[in-house]
């Protein structure tokens, strides 16, 4: 019985942990030990200009993570007495990794535990059809059939600006300038706040 509830209990907390990682970077400060990763920050580099940026996790889009960057701009300025500001400079980075998940059903290898630890059979066979040598292991899948594993990229975007806060009316035409209350109100109903 004590097993059985140890083994509901480790399900339960794998099954939190998963949905934590199943969510988008809300808009959120970004600070270490969050339920979900990523969110906003700022430095201030002189009385009137800022670095900003938004950090998405992996489930994050680019647009999501720019908009929010856009939006903190503007909380900003506002928070700081100002009414539009301007990019100085505009960044988005992206870092992509590829991820091989094999099959699942695939065995992992033989003689777990014996001397000779995960050791597992591989063949290799000739044949014109294949272009010459080709190796099968057992791991990754039949080759006589289509490969099961499945291939991946996981991209993270983190987007960073230097802005410019200004008093006034903003110019018009320039394209890089924001009237910081209008884009509040306008991407505020998109903006996604942590639950809770």
């Amino acid at each position: 019985m004590i097993v059985k509830k140890a083994a509901l209990a480790a399900a339960l907390a794998f099954a939190v942990g998963l949905t934590a990682c199943a969510t988008a970077t809300p808009y959120q400060p970004n600070i270490r030990g969050q339920q979900v990763s990523g969110g906003f920050s700022e430095t201030r580099l002189e009385a009137d200009r800022y670095r900003v940026t938004f950090a998405g996790n992996s489930l994050t889009s680019r647009e999501t993570v720019e908009r929010y960057l856009l939006y903190r701009a503007a909380e900003v300025t506002v928070q700081q007495g100002y009414d539009w500001f301007e990019t100085a400079d505009r960044r988005t980075e992206r870092t992509a990794r590829t991820v091989i998940d094999p099959d699942p059903f695939a065995r992992p290898g033989f003689g777990y535990g014996y001397p000779y630890g995960a050791w597992r059979p591989a063949w290799r066979y000739y044949g014109p059809r294949y272009g010459g040598w080709r190796a099968w292991d057992p791991f990754w899948g039949d080759p006589f059939f289509a490969d099961r594993g499945q291939v991946r990229t996981i991209e993270k975007f983190e987007a960073s600006a230097e802005i410019v806060l200004h008093k006034g009316r903003k110019p018009e035409g320039d394209v890089r300038a924001f009237d910081a209350r209008e884009i509040m109100i306008n991407l505020g109903p998109t903006i996604q706040r942590p639950a809770g």
